[in-house]
């Protein structure tokens, strides 16, 4: 009874644990696409009155302009390209629901923000609860580890093996199902779906997992090397 317990309590948790995600990633989208699409749109306004005379320009004015390119480039636009961009948003879904992982891991990439007041307010609450609940999250994923690596102990006793030799095992159990689990399964997924190397993989979620987040690799659209 006390088993069933604690696995309807994890997948309560679990469940509690992306529903809050998803929610989050559905209100920051609706809150900064609108805004990002009138920076897109800016971006291209500027763009295109730049290559209509940029010939006559005065230093002053082409000072300007790298400024605005500079600060539309900072805030995740980047005009390039024959066509205007407006209609791709870097606050699609999936973008969201990344950005609402990195908040509540406190990793923090700084390459996908809010810039909406609306936006800023709702990820200081987000965060608020959202972090705690990351670490009762985290909690349980370590623990249910453990309790693997109990049963394992148990059954290795049962079979007569020394002390030393089943704490030896399980370390190593825990260990290399860590390492399975959060660096090379993830690394294999990355590069299908990124176009990275296997070691870039390897580097992403580390620094991911350390919550490092130099932001140098972002998965999604959101990608200073592109």
């Amino acid at each position: 009874k006390a088993m069933c317990t604690g696995r309807l309590q994890t997948g309560l948790l679990v469940a509690g644990y992306f529903i809050y995600l998803l929610v989050g990633a559905a209100v920051f989208q609706a809150l900064e696409r609108s805004a990002e699409k009138q920076e897109k749109i800016a971006a291209a306004q500027m763009k295109e009155a730049f290559l209509q005379k940029f010939t006559h320009l005065t230093v002053p004015e082409m000072e300007e302009f790298m400024k605005n390119l500079t600060e539309a480039i900072q805030n995740g636009v980047y005009p390039v390209g024959n066509k205007s961009q407006t209609e791709d948003s870097n606050w699609d879904f999936s973008n969201s629901f990344f950005f609402a992982g990195t908040v509540v891991s406190t990793i923090g990439y700084g390459t996908l923000r809010p810039k909406t007041a609306g936006g800023q307010i709702f990820c200081v609450f987000f965060a608020l609860f959202g972090i705690p609940l990351n670490i009762v999250f985290l909690h349980r994923v370590g623990k249910m580890l453990s309790l693997l690596c109990k049963k394992l102990g148990k059954f290795l006793h049962q079979k007569g093996m020394r002390k030393k030799k089943i704490k030896f095992l399980t370390l190593l159990f825990f260990l290399a199902t860590g390492i399975l689990v959060f660096l090379c399964l993830p690394s294999l997924f990355f590069q299908k779906t990124e176009g990275w190397s296997y070691s870039e993989g390897i580097y992403f979620a580390f620094i991911t997992l350390s919550t490092i987040g130099f932001g140098d690799y972002v998965v999604g659209k959101v990608n200073f090397r592109e």
